[in-house]
């Protein structure tokens, strides 16, 4: 029975010995005995589809597996291998859950779920009271999601469930990481079924395009070798110009095959299935065909080496879709695909330089990725404190600040960091947090609403803008007011879920019926959907993202500060406002706008006035010379409106000054050459001094507290003139108390008294030793250099002739002395022979005299 359900029987009719039966006892028996077990199986060898049939068959587990593949595409995919090993369909001893789609029965013994899936589960049932293993295949892919399902899993085993078992598995684990992580996990290694590969590096013509270079080389392999061919490309974008490049150009027997996460289940299961007797066929994907996915008769690949990844940033709140290299581990797993039924080939498109400097794993994605899903989903577990959890990486705290603002805007916590009611149902809604936000938003206005017709198209207007941002179209117009009109299939059915979804658990009673949360809520028609409200839900879970027109070129300005761009010619351009909730971040100063809706800020206004704020402010006015006092209406940084006010306060004007400061810098103030020395004397104070806690004195801290140094001395200052004349260094020594003064005179002095009795001023420089410059005669007698900062940082003395010019700069007096005087005294004895030049200057008295006054 064991060996009959780990037979992979493919197209051909060929049954195969999969290499993971090798293990299989040894991964049960580990089972057995440690909470977690990590596999290592290269690809090929069936530890997708070939073990969790044998652990279910032979494991003496009472509860169901749950089995966590990172992408939807893999998930439908290994879950109907695994049934068709069983002779059975979907949905009875194997099932699979998603996003959109899930087939799952009593009968299921085996679920093959997505990452966002599992994670709610947990919330749900924390103890998974009726499951007994967890696997969580492909790993080492490190997405966000499986690093929070594997921190959740350590917290159920150590506080809940100390028999629940999970297993690690991929073909490229990290193993002394999660080792370390696992302290206890025991560590399984298969050997893969693999044919051998030829890899050989074929660096594109830099003369080329990029699409028509990579077609080049397929075409060329496709000549040369046969079978069928697997492309490896970054994104959607270039595999639709790739497919343009081969059309026309490979045989009538040759099938193109796109692959990406956004085709519709036809065309993927076209790309996936075995080509038809007598022909072959290009795949063309992304890297969601680099793991889980077996393509049939795939012999050759093609790598460009090349990935897209989304890269949050912090700053900008915005996330950055960008083309990178791809790490040696993704190398490897990309010429894998080419020997797993018989000898293949791989061409990767770049030198073998380049490839031996590649990253050995790819970074994980919870350190550079937003993070107000996960924060939502901590929050919801009862962790306010992250660090209480075990992760691989722990979250960026940067990133976890701004997810914690932002959820504060969207309204899902309270200032205790607390999730407040909507906080509570958009967690368990599934959705991202900004989706969850319109959910709970359309939620509301059907609470608010009178007539079942009303309440309904409050629901699915909600749902099918949701259903839009969560797959948004790849181009045409981006005034989503025309997509809200269209209906194709996919946004129709997921559209129907997330109603559903509502009205069980969100909505009260009154508003399901029938009518709303049956299969056919939205129909070939938008009857139901009210256009009216679509701004005001996009508002609810896009505030940052209202955005006023700069300029009627198609340049706007965001809440948040951030300028974004639409092309001139788009309607939308010469909106006064939008609300913008799909942009694009590339390479540019403005990011491109995606999705847009018009929005009318007047009735933004009137329906959510916590967004908008009324500020007086006073100004400087460039244009008239003096400050104007106005009292504005803002949402965010953008002024809704403005109106003159009369003379301002002292007070008032003492802040328009900070923020004029603020708004220039610090270099638009007079700084004398006193104030300059003091700050690099107590820069180098923090460096030379570290016992005492000096006050830090950078720009961007000077500042941050304009209001502690600066404002005391602004009474009576009314205008650019007078602050122009503060003098600076009695305002940074307002930053030390009494004992710090005294330290720094004495330590990091502002003058040096040399022998002679004169007090020589010394320089202090940010990048090198502090230096006095004295006149040679002046330093007579000085055995040694003097020492600044209790005795740690010596002075560089630079010698002057009588007539002030440099002579010699040193580091060691005596050393000079002993050495290069000799040199110096040769030429200054005709040049100055009024002046004492003695024979050992060492051991000669100062003097500021020449030779006749001595």
């Amino acid at each position: 029975m064991l060996q009959w359900h780990l037979l992979k029987v493919n197209s051909y009719g060929d049954s195969l010995l999969l290499p993971i039966y090798d293990i299989v006892e040894p991964v049960i028996a580990a089972l057995q005995t440690s909470k977690q077990v990590l596999l290592h199986a290269p690809t090929g060898a069936g530890k997708s589809t070939g073990l969790p049939l044998a652990i279910l068959h032979q494991a003496p587990l009472a509860g169901r597996i749950i089995m966590l593949e990172p992408r939807r595409i893999a998930a439908r995919s290994v879950a109907e291998r695994l049934a068709e090993q069983l002779g059975e369909a979907v949905g009875l001893t194997v099932g699979y859950r998603m996003r959109s789609e899930t087939k799952v029965s009593a009968s299921t013994r085996l679920e093959v779920v997505t990452e966002g899936v599992l994670a709610r589960m947990l919330q749900q049932d924390p103890e998974l009271s009726e499951v007994s293993l967890v696997i969580l295949d492909e790993f080492h892919e490190r997405s966000l999601q499986a690093d929070l399902a594997l921190a959740l899993l350590l917290d159920v085993q150590e506080g809940l469930r100390d028999d629940l078992r999970i297993l690690v598995m991929s073909a490229t684990l990290d193993n002394q990481r999660l080792s370390a992580l696992l302290l206890d996990a025991p560590v399984i290694v298969s050997e893969g079924r693999s044919y051998p590969v030829v890899r050989s590096y074929q660096p594109l013509p830099s003369h080329q395009p990029f699409e028509q270079a990579v077609a080049s080389a397929v075409l060329r392999l496709l000549q040369q070798e046969a079978g069928s061919l697997l492309l490896f490309l970054p994104g959607v974008g270039e595999i639709q110009r790739v497919f343009s490049q081969l059309e026309g150009k490979v045989s009538d027997e040759t099938l193109l095959c796109p692959l990406y996460g956004a085709l519709s289940l036809s065309d993927q299961r076209k790309a996936i299935a075995p080509a038809p007797t007598g022909m072959r066929k290009v795949v063309l994907a992304t890297n969601i065909a680099e793991t889980s996915l077996t393509i049939e008769g795939i012999r050759l690949v093609v790598d460009s080496g090349l990935e897209r990844t989304s890269r949050f940033e912090p700053k900008s709140g915005l996330t950055r879709l960008m083309t990178q290299r791809i790490s040696q581990a993704s190398m490897v797993q990309r010429a894998g695909r080419a020997g797993r039924l018989e000898a293949g080939v791989c061409w990767h498109l770049f030198g073998q330089e380049q490839a031996e400097r590649a990253a050995e794993h790819s970074e994980p994605e919870i350190l550079h990725a937003d993070l107000s899903s996960l924060l939502l989903s901590l929050l919801q577990w009862g962790c306010r404190d992250s660090s209480r959890l075990h992760w691989l990486d722990n979250p960026p705290p940067p990133a976890l600040a701004v997810a914690e603002s932002l959820l504060v805007r969207l309204g899902a916590l309270d200032s205790h960091q607390r999730l407040t009611a909507r906080g509570w149902q958009m967690a368990e809604s599934g959705s991202e947090p900004r989706l969850a936000a319109i959910l709970c938003a359309g939620k509301e206005r059907a609470g608010k609403e009178r007539g079942a017709g009303k309440e309904r198209a409050a629901l699915v207007t909600a749902a099918k803008l949701v259903a839009i941002l969560e797959e948004p179209p790849r181009r045409g117009q981006p005034d989503i007011m025309h997509w809200m009109s269209l209906n194709p299939r996919h946004w129709q059915q997921r559209a129907n879920q997330l109603v559903r979804n509502l009205g069980n658990n969100v909505v009260g009673n009154n508003v399901v019926g029938n009518n709303v949360v049956g299969n056919n809520v939205i129909g070939n028609n938008a009857e139901h959907i009210d256009l009216d409200i679509v701004p005001e839900l996009l508002v609810q879970g896009f505030p940052d993202r209202i955005a006023k027109n700069r300029d009627n070129l198609g340049r706007f300005q965001l809440a948040n500060g951030l300028g974004v761009a639409l092309e001139r010619e788009e309607p939308l351009s010469g909106e006064s406002w939008l609300v913008i909730p799909s942009l694009q971040q590339f390479n540019t100063p403005d990011a491109r706008v995606s999705l847009a809706c018009p929005l009318d800020i007047e009735q933004t206004l009137r329906q959510s006035p916590l967004l908008f704020t009324e500020q007086t402010a006073v100004e400087w006015d460039d244009n008239k010379g003096s400050l104007r006092a106005w009292k504005r209406l803002q949402c965010g940084r953008l002024v809704v409106k403005a109106q003159p006010l009369a003379k301002p306060s002292e007070s008032e004007l003492q802040e328009a000054l900070l923020n004029w400061v603020r708004q220039e810098g610090l270099s638009a103030l007079n700084w004398s050459q006193d104030a300059l020395q003091l700050r690099i004397r107590l820069q180098r104070a923090t460096e030379w001094l570290p016992e005492e806690a000096w006050p830090a004195v950078d720009d961007q801290s000077l500042l941050d507290s304009l209001e502690q140094w600066l404002l005391p001395v602004l009474g009576g200052i009314g205008d650019l003139k007078g602050l122009r004349q503060i003098e600076l260094s009695s305002c940074l020594l307002g930053l030390l108390n009494w004992q710090q003064r005294q330290i720094l005179d004495n330590e990091l002095p502002t003058n040096y008294t040399v022998p002679t009795g004169s007090r020589i001023t010394v320089r202090y420089f940010n990048d090198k030793p502090p230096v006095l410059s004295v006149r040679m005669q002046e330093m007579y007698g000085e055995q040694q250099n003097p020492v600044l900062a209790k005795g740690r940082i010596p002075l560089v003395i630079e010698l002057l002739s009588p007539a002030h010019r440099p002579l010699q700069i040193t580091q060691d007096l005596a050393a000079f002395w002993r050495g290069a005087y000799r040199e110096v005294q040769k030429e200054m004895k005709g040049r100055y022979p009024k002046h004492l030049w003695p024979d050992d200057p060492a051991n000669t008295a100062p003097t500021r005299r020449v030779k006749k006054q001595m």
